[in-house]
């Protein structure tokens, strides 16, 4: 279980103050959505979060974000709509709108993610796409209502959508879906004022990344080959991703905004 002084956060500007958002997939103190709440929360924020029920991150997301002092902490199921129903129904009693979302929600059999894609079965097929793209264009649907100033949704996205990376497998094609209904729900939404994003982030040391079979090998590769010659902080990810649901962004939608120490302009490896 985390200190509760992990989540004493110092507050450094009035960006984001009187705006009221919801960060989806907090699982500890080294989730990209905490990265990003975390600095949304310095900037004067206001969150609700989420958490996938199971007692492994319950015990460790629960006390990290109620010390934030959010008024709603809740389990989410993205595959159940009643849990969903239940979780926007809390949002409009206790704030009556939403001005940002933070999607950080993606899930596959770890088992089939090793080994070939070619091999991936039907059901997991279905079940990570549900979860790790579809989710997103569910959750623009039922937040539009609430986004009645316009607002921002951001989702988390990787690299592994354009170019092939060692046992990312079917959640390439996951995120690849993702990233095509980034641009259709910007064009959507765009005439109601709501903006949407991704972010993609490099490698990072977190639980959803330990769950791909070759993390640790591609976590050093690509240290060893982004422009920076190293992988991003996580407050690094977390201050961009502030970027991208404040109204520094103002005039940004359909965008895949990379955060990978340049690793993506990138042709071919060092020599050394």
């Amino acid at each position: 279980m985390p200190d509760a002084a992990a989540a004493t956060i110092e507050r450094t500007g009035d960006l984001m103050t009187g705006k009221c958002g919801l960060v989806m997939g907090v699982a500890n103190d080294r989730s990209l959505a905490w990265g990003i709440a975390s600095s949304a929360v310095a900037q004067g924020a206001e969150i609700a979060f989420t958490y996938q029920d199971v007692e492994a991150i319950s015990r460790r997301a629960i006390p990290l974000c109620k010390a934030t002092g959010s008024p709603i902490v809740m389990p989410a199921d993205v595959t159940k709509p009643d849990m969903m129903d239940a979780l926007f129904d809390r949002i409009r009693e206790t704030w009556g709108k939403l001005d940002f979302v933070v999607h950080s929600l993606a899930f596959s059999d770890r088992y089939e993610l090793a080994g070939r894609y070619v091999d991936t079965s039907r059901d997991n097929f279905r079940q990570t796409l549900e979860i790790s793209a579809y989710s997103f264009t569910d959750v623009a649907r039922r937040s539009e209502p609430l986004m009645t100033d316009g607002g921002a949704l951001l989702t988390l996205t990787f690299d592994g959508s354009n170019r092939v990376f060692r046992s990312y497998n079917v959640m390439g094609v996951a995120k690849a879906a993702l990233e095509a209904s980034v641009r259709y729900l910007a064009n959507d939404l765009g005439p109601a004022g709501i903006r949407v994003n991704a972010l993609s982030a490099g490698p990072m040391r977190t639980l959803a990344g330990a769950g791909i079979g070759d993390a640790r090998y591609v976590y050093q590769w690509v240290e060893r080959n982004a422009a920076l010659r190293r992988n991003p902080t996580l407050e690094e990810v977390g201050n961009t991703g502030l970027y991208m649901i404040s109204s520094l962004s103002a005039g940004v939608s359909g965008e895949i905004l990379y955060v990978d120490c340049g690793y993506n302009v990138i042709g071919m490896g060092v020599v050394d």
